[in-house]
């Protein structure tokens, strides 16, 4: 049942284009008992079926750059490679708090970016 309904946020929250398997981490790992390499997989497993939706929609909506696309999925991969060859080298331990670290650093540049938006927003409107 817990599954079911992380499965649940997570779709929800990955529809929203705010990173569903982030979310998904964090609830198999804090509430779900489960070891880091594990969780990792399990995401990597989710992100097939709902990326694939996303993708469908972003098509029928136009709003795909393919020009980009391109340079993106090839690098991306390449990414994808290198990070899984690495993560296997490292214990979960280690592998869950680079992850944290890596979570904390970029929830502090989405509240920089939404206060710099913020405050460039105000100032436009005041003039």
């Amino acid at each position: 049942m817990k599954e079911i309904m992380f499965g649940g946020i997570a779709g929800i929250v990955a529809a929203t284009g705010m990173g569903g398997g982030t979310i998904l981490i964090l609830l198999l790992n804090l509430f779900g008992n489960i070891d880091q390499h594990m969780v990792q997989g399990i995401n990597l497993v989710f992100f097939i079926p709902t990326s694939i939706v996303a993708i469908y929609m972003n098509i029928k909506h136009k709003v795909i750059d393919y020009k980009i696309s391109k340079n993106l999925i090839f690098f991306g991969i390449i990414g994808a490679i290198c990070g899984s060859l690495l993560s296997f080298k490292m214990n979960a331990q280690r592998l869950k708090k680079y992850f944290g670290i890596f979570l904390i650093m970029i929830a502090i540049f989405q509240i920089y970016s939404f206060f710099s938006q913020y405050r460039l927003n105000k100032k436009e409107n005041n003039k």
